[in-house]
């Protein structure tokens, strides 16, 4: 269990949560072993009685059940008997809310795939990756083996380029003291070696799982390595997304595509429904504040969920225009894409877990 919440904080780091959120391990022991995850929207009785007929270890949810501070845990009440369900069954939950939705691929990111954006950037910034500089010295002929080391763990990516390093040759020099197993060299003689400085850069967040690849693929019993942080600007994460499509487009036909693709009945409009749009906003989930940010920003309409009436009357006010898909449609997309990235991280590390999207999460709502 350890490890698949590590897979979803690298993700998803739990300090890029909101300060009103509750993520992460909620119910279990994280030392517990794992066979089977049920990744859903969020924990209703179908759910977690998908996950009890499965045999699900674990369950992943985007909502997280224990969202307020407990006052009582009385089980003559729904939600606290979920919770006494998964305790008695050994079923662990784990929840990922508001900082999944900052994450790549995520909420925002497959709604705004869902309204026809192909490129879209953060719409309004919660925060921005730090970078470090990571130098390392080898023995030449090892270095192609760490730089591709280094390049799997998420180090020397810049833009579309991976493997981005920088090598110059120098000499080390040592002596290996009592007790040490040097694999050049002998105790208790000074070595120089031909040895590269290879550097690289890392986001700070993937700087321990570098280190640690680079570690397991140098030759020498002991790394010389440096960390440096670095004042280059990092990428930018935040709430919703904005871009521009392909091709103006009607508001009513960008709702038609966002039924179409998120397969429900019905959306709400906020608009002339003739009125062309061509830049467009998304945000995952109850989305309204970010009306003022997506109408700063130029955008034409916001595609989001959970609208209130008033809402509704300042987006006109503005000049903006509203596609309310409803909560569960605007992130319901996002389960799929957790599920397999969990699935890719786990076959990655060799670990025999079955990652299972939930087919018992439903829309509250109803059309009639």
């Amino acid at each position: 269990m350890r490890n698949i919440a590590a897979y979803i904080e690298e993700l998803a780091p739990l300090y890029w949560a909101e300060s009103w959120d509750n993520v992460g391990l909620q119910v279990g022991d994280p030392g517990a072993a794992v066979q089977r995850v049920l990744v859903a929207l969020e924990l209703t009785d179908p759910v977690l009685e998908e996950a009890e007929s499965l045999g699900c270890d674990m369950v992943v949810v985007h909502h997280p059940p224990i969202f307020r501070p407990l006052k009582a845990l009385r089980f003559d009440n729904r939600p606290a008997r979920r919770l006494l369900r998964l305790i008695r069954g050994g079923i662990a939950l784990y929840a990922a809310h508001t900082n999944l939705d900052q994450a790549a691929g995520m909420t925002n990111d497959t709604l705004a795939a869902a309204a026809g954006l192909t490129e879209f950037e953060v719409l309004k910034q919660a925060g921005e990756e730090r970078y470090v500089k990571l130098v390392v010295f080898v023995p030449r002929g090892h270095e192609d083996a760490v730089r591709d080391a280094l390049a799997g763990a998420g180090a020397g990516h810049i833009g579309n380029y991976s493997h981005c390093t920088f090598q110059a040759p120098g000499t080390g020099t040592f002596l290996p003291l009592e007790g040490t197993n040097p694999f050049i060299g002998q105790q208790g003689r000074l070595e120089r070696v031909e040895e590269l400085r290879l550097e690289t850069i890392v986001p700070e967040s993937a700087a321990a799982q570098a280190v640690q690849a680079m570690i397991a693929a140098h030759p020498y019993e002991e790394v010389a390595y440096d960390l440096y942080p670095l004042a280059n600007p990092g990428k930018v994460r935040g709430h919703g997304r904005i871009g521009r499509l392909a091709q103006p487009v009607s508001l009513a036909q960008l709702a038609e595509r966002l039924k179409q693709a998120l397969r429900t009945p019905a959306v709400r409009v906020v608009g002339d429904p003739e009125r062309m749009v061509t830049t467009v906003a998304v945000g995952a989930g109850a989305g309204a504040d970010l009306i003022r940010p997506a109408a700063s920003r130029g955008a034409d309409v916001l595609v989001t969920g959970d609208v209130k009436y008033h809402e509704a009357q300042d987006a006109l006010d503005l000049g903006l225009a509203l596609v309310d898909v409803g909560h569960y449609n605007s992130e319901a997309g996002a389960i799929g894409s957790l599920a397999a990235y969990l699935r890719e991280r786990l076959a990655a590390d060799g670990h025999p877990v079955e990652v299972v999207e939930s087919q018992a999460g439903r829309d509250p709502f109803r059309f009639v």
